[in-house]
């Protein structure tokens, strides 16, 4: 007897699992086959790009690019690096890879390898330049809607700098989804240079100039002075141009003027820490210490030497190199300037010419002893990661390197006053500098006192060597180059006082900076020594004058 079909309730869970079956199946076959459907529907466009002439293929970029699928960027830049080809055997558009005399041919949409043919099998898709041009736009205007930031970013950089009123619309597309204020600004730049070039109405070409106005930079003004210079343009629109060119001219000279301001305080920084070491040897002793440059230079070189051993055995501390250096530059430059004293300076007190060519004889022992050492050539001296770079802050650029050396010499500046100030060793320099007799009548010895102050002032030196390592070549020569400016500070602001100092340094390195792009670096030099020589036939003894009664005497 034959088994009668179930066709009640005890049939039905199996038709349930049949029927699920079913439908997953056609729902996985429907996923997998909607990315195939939609690249079938861009082969047509793809085909389109190997056909017909240059213009043909013109409009084809165009058709790929409204589409806005994902899948055109890569093969148009396929094209324009010309790895698009045209297999002969059916006509279908490919990208190859071309290994020896053959070519690995893939399919543009999918991305799966084909076959392995002749180079003879397949023909290369022709591009010109104008095409290039096209793709490079094009491929520009589809990275604009990356969910990548950075490569937004780019995009519309490349975009703004293009300028091509084909991308018109697709930048107007990328700005209306844009929400990041960085880029959309950058987006609406770029739609304001092409509606210049475009032949949109009046109105809006004004907004534009307005927008490029407020960009302010000197790619705004060429563009709008490529308006301004326009014999067709409107005389409304030229005159905006015109005015926009004027206000973003002034703000350059604004800006020029805090550059100048800026350049010349890192100037007055490295003036000031040259200049307070001997501020502090020459108003106490009055001693013309012509070997200070080469304090300078002292210090400059502990700081190669501290490197070169970090280089060696640590290359992990070279991020503190300079504040290893600093101390021992401190202590060398400064042990140096006590055996000078000790040596020299003390049998010539009273002496000022003898004084002056002893130490000029010590600088030239000392370079001629730095040239034996490490030889005549530059030294190399690195700068810590924290030193390096620049930060931009409304159109001014500030580097890491002369912010840390003004910062550096207000601390230095400041700490030095503590001495003078809060210490004993501080109050004994001061009494002697005020009446030498009178504090020796006291029980100061006045000559440790001149020694310890000379090692001061020389030590002060060597870090502002540390310092100067960082923006100068390393030389056997590098003071030399600031003696004569530091005497220069230390004359203007006053002999013995750091205020002055400090005044007198800042008010020649700005003055510097702003007579340098009209008189050059020497004739302004030179102006700035003239000035110096008439203002102390005015007042001799600088700004601030010491009070005391052997100063005034």
């Amino acid at each position: 007897m034959q088994p009668q079909p179930a066709y009640g309730w005890s049939a039905l869970p199996r038709s349930i699992h049949h029927l699920s079956l079913a439908l997953v199946a056609f729902v996985v076959l429907l996923v997998d086959a909607t990315p195939a459907r939609a690249n079938e529907d861009l082969r047509p466009l793809v085909q389109a790009l190997a056909d017909g002439k240059f213009d043909d293929k013109a409009d084809a970029i165009k058709a790929l690019a409204a589409t806005g699928d994902p899948a055109v960027a890569p093969i148009l830049d396929a094209m324009g690096k010309g790895l698009l080809y045209q297999r002969k055997s059916d006509d279908l558009v490919v990208i190859a890879e071309k290994k020896k005399r053959e070519l690995t041919l893939f399919d543009p949409l999918t991305r799966d390898e084909l076959e392995t043919v002749k180079s003879r099998a397949a023909s290369k898709v022709k591009v010109n330049n104008r095409l290039r041009r096209q793709i490079a736009g094009t491929l520009g205007s589809l990275t604009l809607m990356s969910p990548d930031r950075s490569v937004r970013m780019r995009a519309a950089r490349a975009v703004f700098d293009r300028a091509n009123i084909e991308q018109l619309e697709g930048v107007r597309t990328a700005l209306e989804a844009e929400q990041d204020p960085e880029i959309a600004g950058l987006l609406a730049q770029a739609e304001a240079s092409m509606i210049l070039k475009s032949e949109e109405g009046q109105d809006a070409k004004l907004a534009a100039v307005e927008v490029l106005s407020q960009r302010g930079d000197r790619e705004a003004m060429a563009r709008l002075r490529a308006v301004a210079n326009d014999g067709d343009a409107v005389p409304e629109l030229a005159e905006a141009a015109g005015q926009a060119i004027d206000a973003i001219e002034r703000r350059y000279e604004m800006l020029s003027m805090a550059q100048n301001v800026y350049y010349g305080l890192s100037l007055g920084s490295v003036l000031l820490l040259a200049a307070i070491g001997l501020a502090i040897t020459f108003g106490v002793m009055g001693v013309i210490n012509m070997a200070h440059g080469e304090m300078v230079m002292l210090g400059a070189y502990t700081t190669f030497v501290v490197q070169d051993i970090i280089r060696q055995h640590a290359p992990g501390l070279f991020d503190a190199s300079l504040l290893i250096a600093i101390p021992l530059a401190f202590l060398i430059a400064g042990g140096v300037g006590v055996l000078i004293e000790r040596g020299i300076i003390r049998y010539l007190y009273g002496r000022p010419l003898e004084t002056l060519l002893a130490t000029w004889g010590v600088s030239l022992i000392l370079q001629q002893a730095v040239r034996s050492i490490f030889g005549p050539t530059n030294q190399q001296v690195g700068n810590p990661s924290w030193m390096a770079g620049a930060v931009d802050i409304a159109g001014l650029t500030f580097t890491y390197n002369r912010l840390w050396i003004i910062l550096f010499s207000l601390i230095v500046l400041a700490l030095l006053m503590a001495v003078i100030r809060l210490t004993p060793f501080g109050l004994q320099m001061r009494a002697v500098t005020q009446n030498r007799q009178m504090a020796g009548s006291m029980g100061i010895r006045t000559t440790w006192v001149d020694a310890l102050t000379f090692g001061l002032g020389s030590g002060v030196a060597g870090i502002a060597g540390v310092a100067l390592s960082q923006i100068d070549n390393v030389s056997p020569n590098l003071g030399q180059g600031y003696i004569i400016d530091s005497f220069m500070v230390v004359v203007f602001g006053g002999v013995g006082n750091l205020w002055g100092t400090l005044v007198g340094a800042m008010t020649l390195g700005v003055a510097n900076k702003f007579l340098e792009p009209y008189a050059g670096a020497v004739l302004a030099k030179i102006f700035v020594l003239v000035f110096i020589i008439l203002f102390i036939q005015k007042r001799p003894r600088g700004l601030f004058a010491l009070k005391g009664r052997a100063v005034e005497a």
